[in-house]
């Protein structure tokens, strides 16, 4: 089980915030499926290992079904073979909050003209995630997370590959 917020932003977090870097991912996912979602991806992590992911999830909003596997470098290359689409390239920096929580900052599809910014929180539970506010953080912090768009429909990233990929070749 997934749960998590969304939030469209336009940079990286500000200095002024502080907040400790983590982190960084260099990565590549496509869709074999959207509904429900197949999804492959590529996680480098800057200075360290290659991880190959298959992931099926369900659902909308701030609570998904999830479930992800390892799989080897080879059956990601068959797989994103198979998809024959050029993947989504993003970087992903995940750095610290004060309450322990992990702020996870998206740049998705650079240089391109759809390119585009997101932030994720995973909570714990339901009503941890219902009940977290930026603003108890710092009055910065909340301005940089105000545009909460976790039920929006249309802000997932399947979405976004029907419509920058699919729909598009």
């Amino acid at each position: 089980m997934e749960i998590e917020r969304k939030w469209m932003v336009s940079a990286w977090p500000p200095a002024q915030l502080n907040l400790p870097l983590l982190y960084e991912q260099s990565m590549r996912q496509g869709y074999i499926n959207v509904r429900p979602t197949v999804r492959i991806r590529e996680e480098a992590m800057t200075g360290g290992g290659t991880e190959y992911i298959l992931c099926f999830k369900s659902g909308t909003g701030l609570v998904r079904k999830e479930i992800e596997m390892d799989i080897p470098a080879d059956r990601f290359r068959e797989l994103e073979d198979l998809i024959g689409l050029p993947l989504i390239p993003k970087v992903r920096r995940t750095y610290g909050l004060p309450d322990g929580n992990k702020l996870e900052v998206n740049h998705v599809d650079e240089g391109l003209p759809t390119e585009f910014w997101y932030a994720e929180i995973e909570y714990d539970s339901v009503e941890s995630a219902e009940s977290w506010d930026a603003a108890s953080i710092s009055p910065l912090l909340s301005e940089y997370l105000c545009d909460d768009v976790t039920n929006d429909p249309g802000q997932t990233m399947g979405a976004y590959w029907i419509y920058t990929r699919l729909e598009k070749h």
